[in-house]
């Protein structure tokens, strides 16, 4: 029973430990600031956002997605964010017919448009689907997002702005991607509702 309260224990501070290091960090702030401008100021403008990434990454693209297009923490309009990740004939189809190494480009091909906001989520920064879907996004004209861990991997070479988490646990990792999206949910509804009353 202590070897597995120790084992809770240190996980926790394992994860404290990266929120306290993203906390300290005005760099990592100024990113998410950015970024989250970046967004508003696309879904202003009349874009969507995609989501995508693999495994735990694909839950976090549709988690972030469902906090856009239902509510984060204000009642206001829902906001255009797509988890390309949910559709699985599409998916399977693209993967059966092409390669699994197309099945996020494939649907940005498809469904986007010059301004829209590309988000990939990959904890190791090296899915090779999230970098295809990535430099495409980038030849579309779309604001490329990348989220991974500590090095960024190839994902920090092929978009616009790497958010990256220091961290080489992908537990860790997974867990502040989390952070980072809530913040930029916080900071979209901040910037696009700001006359709207939190409920």
């Amino acid at each position: 029973m202590q070897s597995v309260e120790r084992l809770v224990v240190r996980s926790i501070l394992s994860s404290v430990d990266v929120k306290t290091a993203l906390l300290q960090d005005r760099a990592f702030h100024n990113l998410l600031i950015t970024v989250g401008l970046k967004m508003a100021q696309a879904i202003r403008d009349g874009h969507r956002v995609f989501f995508f990434g693999n495994g735990g990454s694909a839950a976090d693209a549709q988690h972030l997605a469902a906090e856009l297009t239902g509510r984060y923490l204000r009642d206001r309009p829902p906001l255009p964010g797509i988890a390309i990740t949910v559709n699985s004939s599409s998916i399977t189809a693209i993967a059966n017919d092409f390669s699994f190494d197309a099945v996020f480009a494939r649907q940005l091909e498809a469904l986007s448009s010059k301004g829209d906001v590309a988000i990939g989520i990959s904890s190791s920064g090296d899915s090779a689907n999230v970098l295809r879907a990535m430099k495409v996004g980038r030849e579309r004209g779309l604001v490329t997002i990348g989220m991974t861990g500590r090095t960024g991997g190839k994902l920090k070479h092929v978009a616009d702005y790497c958010i990256c988490i220091p961290s080489d646990e992908t537990p860790r990792v997974q867990e502040s991607h989390i952070l980072a999206g809530h913040i930029l949910c916080e900071i979209l509804e901040a910037e696009l509702f700001k006359d709207s009353e939190l409920s």
